[in-house]
């Protein structure tokens, strides 16, 4: 017999209107292996959001059981302990004593443990068990154990602990079956005759006795993992290692990539030429080729760069690279003010700030948090990624090569450390002016083993980034797509008004040109002229960099629609051959390198994600700090690109 397991579709509602399933609670510390037991029990779907009143990430799914029935799992914050010394910790253990309004506790527990580390799991086990909730203890990593030489009779082990064992592999698709079995009988766990300990020393003996009398023996030091990181931990290998990889990293970018890119590119193209071949050239028509797949298209080639790095990353995370680098990085994030757990945040920041930020609730301090989220927008996000593409690619030559590196890739690589350098800087001023340097609390990181990353879970890190990518052009940025098509071509013009102009109403081509021009996207991209002239912007730039307000992404698809609009056969042409249509430059073109160079620059200081700003306002509780970190990074933005206009105008 077999549990089959499925998504919930949505979380744990405030208030039912039917009886809820019974809610079982996975606790564990971080890295255990909890989040992959997780996604084994309730697929690749799972109900992500919110805890109430916070912004702590919360996943729950439903397993759907042999028997008929139905649990609910709910993965809780990693935790070493249920003495919390951090937001997210504080959240793990009010949910599990029913201290959450609108939540109501567990109604039993799992406690998932690294079988290769077991002694401070036990201790996080025998406070769980004091809660009096049915608990089970499920093993993960137990096959490692084994490979490493080490031992542990699970029988003998359910037994010391008073509680159900089992073996469990998230990593593999059937390898939380046992425990899926298990939860069909979770109300009639067995519970321990005599609970264990609660003084820390005699909890300490406690579990040494436990593993006595399992049998247990701890993993062999792993070879390999020895001799790699001689390496890797090394203060000065250790850090041109980083660098390479990171070097390497972004060069796979632009080479793998680029083909995928620009199949979808033509495919597109193609679409957008059949579409209006049978459509004509309608009002709506316009829309469909021009606005939604000249903008919302020219968003969508860069998906495969999207799961590329994504793909780069978690393999890098699975493997067990991402704990070394952390490792590196804390004397660096140290002399800055801040501790290695800013570091985990900034890496996961290099996806999307948002996560970043939220990944700052491990962080005790409040004044380190606070400097690391307002900081933490500086690192390039992925959002940034289709923008530096696209400009990128306009800048350096694909065939350009410096000291045998492919120059996008390297400069590519610039972009990400200056913004993570930037971080950093702004961040140590941040801490001088927030009352000065003070100690900084130790940063304590479990190394892994190196583990060769599993398809399955792969498939989950690259496709959850993606699909968020993908729904987010098709809200946030179809919507800004529509808008600003709205306005390039509001108002209309009659025939007499384009005859008087000077434009034949029967080219269509013309007419759209004279339209754009002349709309209100045009007229506010000519107000804020002043303000972006000096960088080398015309008006379509200044249009595009302020849709990117909605999403940086949309400044491609801005971008995008303009120049289907002027030449929907070529659009990546039309681009590079803009002009400016007036003033001292007129007929010169406008994507020159110091305003390539300058539009890159400004990127990576401008804070141009509504979304972010939200989410600083949630955390921080009020507008003071998103807004006055958006003013500061618009001036700081404006000033840097100025200086790289000038700089690369110098010397070109």
């Amino acid at each position: 017999m077999s549990s089959h397991c499925a998504p919930d579709g949505g979380g744990r509602p405030l208030a039912d209107a039917g009886p809820r399933p019974p809610v079982v609670a996975l606790v564990g510390a971080p890295n255990a292996g909890k989040s992959t037991i997780f996604n084994a029990l309730t697929g690749l779907r799972a109900k992500t959001g919110n805890y109430p009143g916070v912004t702590v990430g919360r996943a729950a799914g439903t397993c759907a059981l042999a028997d008929g029935r139905t649990v609910e799992v709910e993965d809780l914050p990693g935790t070493y302990s249920l003495e919390p010394i951090s937001l997210d910790e504080q959240i793990t253990v009010d949910l599990l004593n029913g201290r959450l309004e609108g939540l109501a506790a567990p109604e039993a527990v799992v406690v998932v443990a690294d079988a290769t580390t077991l002694t401070s799991s036990l201790r996080l086990l025998s406070r769980v068990v004091e809660l009096g909730l049915p608990t089970v203890l499920a093993l993960s990593m137990y096959d490692e154990l084994v490979a490493r030489g080490g031992h542990l009779d699970v029988p003998r082990l359910a037994r010391a602990v008073g509680v159900p064992v089992v073996v469990a592999d998230g990593r593999r698709r059937s390898g939380a079956g046992d425990l899926a079995e298990l939860l069909t009988s979770w109300d009639s766990w067995p519970a321990p005759v005599v609970a264990p300990p609660t003084d820390p020393e005699e909890c300490t003996a406690w579990a040494r006795s436990v593993l006595a009398a399992a049998s247990y023996r701890s993993a062999g030091e792993s070879v390999l993992t020895t001799r790699v990181d001689r390496v890797l931990l090394h203060p000065v290998a250790g850090v041109v290692v980083f660098f390479a990889v990171m070097l390497a990293f972004f060069e796979t970018i632009f080479a793998l990539a680029a083909p995928l890119q620009d199949a979808i590119a033509g495919a597109i193209s193609a679409l957008s030429s059949a579409f209006t071949s049978v459509a004509g050239d309608s009002a709506l028509a316009r829309l469909v080729s021009d606005g939604l797949l000249g903008g919302v298209g020219s968003v969508l080639v860069f998906v495969p760069q999207i799961a590329l790095l994504f793909v780069l990353i978690a393999a890098m995370e699975q493997l067990g690279y991402l704990s070394r680098a952390a490792f590196l990085m804390d004397r660096v994030m140290a002399s800055v003010g801040l501790e290695g757990r800013a570091f985990v945040a900034l890496l996961s920041s290099f996806a999307c700030a948002i996560p970043g930020i939220m990944a700052t609730r491990t962080m005790p301090s409040a004044r380190e948090r606070l400097s690391t989220m307002l900081t933490l927008p500086l690192v390039t996000c992925s959002a940034r990624l289709p923008v530096y593409v696209l400009l990128v690619s306009m800048l350096v030559p694909a065939d350009t090569r410096w000291l045998g590196v492919g120059g996008r890739g390297l400069v590519m690589f610039g972009l990400y450390v200056l913004g993570a350098v930037s971080m950093m800087l702004a961040a140590r001023v941040s801490t001088l002016l927030g009352r000065g340097r003070h100690a900084v609390l130790p940063f304590t990181l479990e190394m892994p083993p190196y583990r060769l990353p599993t398809m399955r879970s792969m498939a989950f890190a690259v496709w959850m980034p993606v699909k968020g990518f993908l729904r987010k052009a098709g809200t946030i940025i179809l919507f800004a797509t529509v808008v600003m098509w709205a306005l390039l071509n509001l108002p209309t013009h009659s025939d007499a008004e384009l005859r008087a102009a000077g434009v034949d109403p029967s080219d269509s081509a013309a007419v759209t040109t004279y339209t754009m021009q002349h709309s209100v996207a045009a007229d506010l991209g000519r107000a804020v002229g002043p303000v972006f002239e000096p960088l080398g912007f015309d008006w379509k730039v200044n249009v595009a960099v302020i849709s990117s307000l909605a999403a940086r992404e949309t400044f491609v698809a801005t971008l995008g629609q303009i120049t289907a609009a002027e030449d929907p056969t070529d659009p990546q042409a039309a681009l590079e051959a803009t002009t400016y249509e007036s003033g001292p430059d007129e007929g010169q073109p406008v994507f020159t390198a110091p305003t390539l160079a300058a539009l890159l620059v400004f990127f990576v200081y401008a804070l141009q994600c509504l979304s972010t700003l939200a989410v600083l306002r949630r955390e921080t509780g009020t507008w003071r700090w998103p807004l006055s970190v958006f003013g500061i990074y618009f001036a700081i933005a404006w000033s840097m690109a100025l200086l790289a206009h000038t700089v690369v105008g110098a010397v070109t």
